[in-house]
């Protein structure tokens, strides 16, 4: 009966969760690799095969996502930091909460203005800005088959040995 106890401790006890711990927290970087990897590699095809008009618009759409994409995660963070906060703990200021809102608030002005601005002076970039507005989506897509390839690639390697 110890024996069993023993091996059924919880996933704490797991070997594969201090790789794991190594591994995660990389992958914010990771995404944003892959950001800039699919925004130089899809400007270069859609100018060649699309369109200059279009490949302006999309990197237009790729600096907005990617710009999109920071404010998030520091508004994200700012946002659990505040959620977390000590509030007798005065060490370091913290953002207000109304700063924060229009932080958010901030990042559809911009896409929106951007937008407009395109479809008023070159209505040709507008898709490619659309599309552009879509590279996080392919980077997170990227990284989802990083993380497949590499857990089965592990799992098969532990497997074989």
């Amino acid at each position: 009966m110890a024996d069993r106890q023993r091996e059924n401790t919880g996933p704490l006890d797991n070997p594969v969760v201090p790789q794991a711990e190594a591994f995660y927290p990389s992958a914010l970087r990771r995404i944003q690799v892959f950001m800039i990897a699919v925004a130089i590699l899809t400007a270069t095809l859609g100018a060649r095969f699309v369109g200059r008009a279009s490949a302006l618009g999309f990197i237009c759409g790729c600096f907005v996502a990617g710009l999109n994409f920071y404010w998030l995660k520091s508004g994200v963070n700012a946002f659990a930091e505040k959620a977390t906060a000590n509030p007798a703990d005065d060490a370091s200021p913290r953002p207000s909460a109304r700063r924060i809102l229009l932080r958010f608030l901030a990042r559809y002005v911009l896409m929106a203005a951007v937008a407009y601005v395109i479809l008023n002076s070159y209505p040709a970039g507008l898709r490619g800005f659309f599309v552009g507005l879509l590279l996080p989506v392919a980077a997170i897509a990227c990284e989802l088959v990083y993380e497949v390839y590499t857990e089965l690639y592990l799992r098969v390697w532990r497997v074989g040995r």
